[in-house]
Parts: C-alpha cells; structure tokens; sequence
C-alpha cells in the first residue's frame, strides 16, 4: 500500500496481513482525490473516515495536509496499526475504536468531508442509515461532502441529498452535499449583482 500523491507521495505502508479489511485499490483512490480536488482546498479540512481499515483513505488527506482528520474503526488491531503509523508520519490522526453507528449517534462534531468505506455485503438499509444519521445529527458542514465507497450492487441514488455517483470496475463511489434552499441561492445571487 503506497501513498499516491501529496507531501509522503510514493511512501509504502505495510499494514499486517491479518486485518480484517478490503483497501481501496489505487486506482480508485486517485479517481476519488481527483474529484475531490475539484472541490476543495485540502489544506485544514476536518476529515471523518468512517470504517477507516488500514487507514488508507485517512493517510491520503493527512499527505495533502487536511487536519484534524477523525479515523472510526470497529476493529482493536486497524485502530492499533492507524496510532503507529499517524505516530511514525506525524499525521494529525485520532484514531477511534468505535461501532461506525453508535459513533455518528453520539458525535457532535462537524467535518469538511465524510468517507465511508463500509463492508460491501452490509446490508442497503444498513448502508441508507449510515447516510441519514449523518445528516439528521448535521456532521457534515454546509459546504462539505460525503463520499460512500460500496459495490455496484448497492444503490444509493435515491436517498436525500444524492449529489452523484462515479463507478470504477465493481466499486462505486456515491457523493452527497446538503442541498441549498433556493433563499440561499437568492442570496447568493444578490451578492453577485450588487
């Protein structure tokens, strides 16, 4: 596992062979932080990965210097190997050994940007409750995303505040941004005019 673009681009990760995780290949992490450069200036965005595994996705936004970045994981020895290696980089990553949804029901923090990498065989509602608890408990900030990595046979297009999704071979990444009022875009527009 490498490191593919920012401050530590081509530094290799060696996470132990025995957790229990499926990372995102690079393929798809660069077509994700493509997207996501489009959108954002990294520097200082308050990042939330949500099922964070090795760590991966989490290492990405810490190399292109997002802080404080959030990693949620179930699992004691992914928790375990994110703290050594946020330790060796000095990323600003906590690491939290945490149930994925007892997290978002308890969390009152906010975030630039949400990433969900959940098991691709967890269930559709399982996956649809993931993206209401976000938004019910307001963790995403106004103009912030969210991104939930699943397979091609989960579809997620029809929950409140679908923005698009992207597929590459069987993974698909699903992207969600709180949907402005139209008074807001009036707003907006005022601005411009005046």
């Amino acid at each position: 596992m490498r490191i593919i673009s920012g401050k530590y681009k081509g530094r290799r990760i060696s996470p132990p062979k025995n957790l229990p995780v499926r990372p995102t290949t690079d393929m798809c992490k660069e077509a994700l932080f493509n997207i996501l450069n489009n959108n954002f200036n990294f520097t200082e965005l308050r990042v939330l990965d949500l099922f964070a595994g090795t760590g991966s996705i989490s290492y990405e936004f810490a190399s292109r210097g997002c802080k404080p970045i959030t990693s949620v994981d179930g699992d004691m020895g992914c928790v375990n190997f994110i703290r050594k290696t946020t330790k060796e980089f000095d990323f600003d990553i906590t690491p939290i050994k945490s149930d994925v949804f007892a997290f978002l029901e308890k969390n009152k923090a906010s975030y630039d940007i949400i990433f969900a990498d959940p098991p691709y065989g967890m269930d559709q509602k399982d996956f649809e409750k993931i993206i209401t608890l976000v938004f019910e408990n307001e963790l995403l900030e106004d103009d912030g995303m969210m991104v939930i990595e699943h397979s091609k046979y989960t579809k997620l297009d029809h929950m409140e505040n679908f923005s698009y999704d992207k597929g590459y071979g069987g993974s698909v990444f699903t992207f969600f941004e709180l949907e402005q009022s139209d008074e807001e875009t009036d707003d907006q527009d005022d601005e411009f005019e005046s």
